[in-house]
């Protein structure tokens, strides 16, 4: 289990994250939602060792989560800006393998085509961007996946076709945290949700 504990972050005296509360088991898809600025993106940002917090705590599996990057981290973030998660002079093939080998099985989930291998990141759609940007991250080491408004650059069918990606990962054991200000979404693909307070 990945949980956060009275997890605060703060900038001086002003806390971004206060007290936060948080728990996330394999298999599941949990939904995190809050206005902007109520800090979703820090908080995944800290449960996957990016950030750490100014106080609480981040454990996996009752240990605590330490920072790690690559193919060592079993939980991996999948920033807002697919286009910003990758290199644009890199072909496909080399950013699929900058951290290691995808896990093969998720590469067909995600519908990771052999032709897009030799092309470059804008020689891509938004939403094949997307699939390449997720791809990445999904490892044989990769227990959690903290998704972060993953879907909000794409169209309706592109942002379902996400999700129903997302769903297929779950049922293979991944955790996934599902960061997203739309609640009609997160209502329809998640069981649990955590709102974060506007204050």
């Amino acid at each position: 289990m990945l949980s956060a504990t009275s997890v605060t972050h703060a900038f001086g005296a002003v806390p971004a994250l206060e007290r936060v509360d948080l728990r996330l088991s394999p298999g599941e898809i949990v939904g995190l939602s809050g206005v902007s600025g109520a800090g979703k993106s820090k908080l995944g940002r800290i449960l996957a060792g990016q950030l750490q917090p100014t106080s609480g705590r981040v454990e996996i599996d009752g240990a605590p989560l330490t920072p790690r990057v690559g193919q060592a981290c079993p939980v991996q973030y999948a920033p807002q800006l697919s286009e910003m998660s990758v290199d644009p002079r890199w072909r496909v093939g080399r950013i699929l393998q900058n951290w290691g080998s995808p896990d093969p099985e998720a590469l067909h989930i995600l519908g990771i085509r052999p032709e897009w291998l030799d092309r470059f990141p804008a020689e891509l759609s938004g939403g094949e961007l997307a699939r390449v940007s997720l791809a990445r991250l999904v490892l044989p080491s990769t227990r959690y996946l903290i998704c972060d408004e993953i879907t909000a650059p794409l169209d309706a069918p592109s942002a379902e076709d996400m999700m129903s990606a997302l769903g297929r990962l779950v049922e293979r054991g991944l955790g996934i945290l599902l960061i997203s200000h739309n609640s009609t979404r997160l209502e329809r693909h998640e069981a649990r949700r955590y709102q974060l307070p506007s204050e």
